[in-house]
């Protein structure tokens, strides 16, 4: 209990801020204790906490740079084969281009080699079916000219060379246009009166 200033108790001079000794001796070392206890086994924890925790965070930024870089590279890398796949693909699209064209050409040309080789061939077959046709018909027309003679004449013209030959004469007479119904008469008159005369 706090009395007078002039009072002579002993305790009561002693200044009422200042704590009881033994107390403050007793905080004083477990204030140290606690201190050596933090400073001992806390502090390193919490740095090496800390440390992992930066460490961690950089190398979590260094992955993301690096992953970054190989991505940007990748995405480089990517490009380059994009325009060489391109280029790649025009090259292709022009040498099918050429060999297209070189393909239709060859095949314009061995159409025109083909085309040529059938009209070449048939004007041969042709010649040769109107060659006997010709053939055929100056035999036909031979026989017909000889007997029509013969009975116009009232004779046989079985003479091989007489019927040749008046055959041949017809025929290129024929040919020429100049015959006329009265100029066979009287070449097949002429031509058997010999006969007639000499039988």
């Amino acid at each position: 209990m706090v009395t007078a200033a002039g009072s002579d108790d002993p305790e009561a001079s002693a200044l009422p801020i200042l704590p009881y000794l033994p107390e403050l001796i007793f905080g004083l070392v477990a204030f140290g204790i606690l201190y050596w206890v933090v400073a001992k086994f806390v502090v390193p924890n919490l740095e090496k906490a800390y440390a992992e925790r930066t460490a961690a965070i950089e190398g979590g930024m260094q992955q993301a740079e690096k992953a970054q870089q190989e991505a940007e590279a990748a995405l480089r890398e990517y490009k380059a084969q994009l325009a060489e796949a391109r280029d790649e693909a025009a090259r292709i699209r022009e040498e099918a281009k050429e060999q297209g064209a070189s393909i239709i050409a060859e095949m314009r040309q061995q159409a025109q080699t083909e085309a040529n080789r059938i009209t070449e061939s048939a004007t041969k077959q042709i010649e040769a079916e109107r060659q006997q046709a010709v053939v055929s018909l100056r035999s036909d027309v031979g026989k017909l000219s000889t007997d029509l003679a013969s009975k116009i004449v009232g004779e046989s013209l079985e003479d091989q060379a007489r019927q040749s030959g008046i055959v041949d004469r017809f025929l290129a007479e024929l040919e020429a246009g100049n015959v006329r119904p009265e100029v066979v008469g009287s070449q097949v008159d002429g031509s058997a009166a010999p006969e007639g005369q000499g039988n």
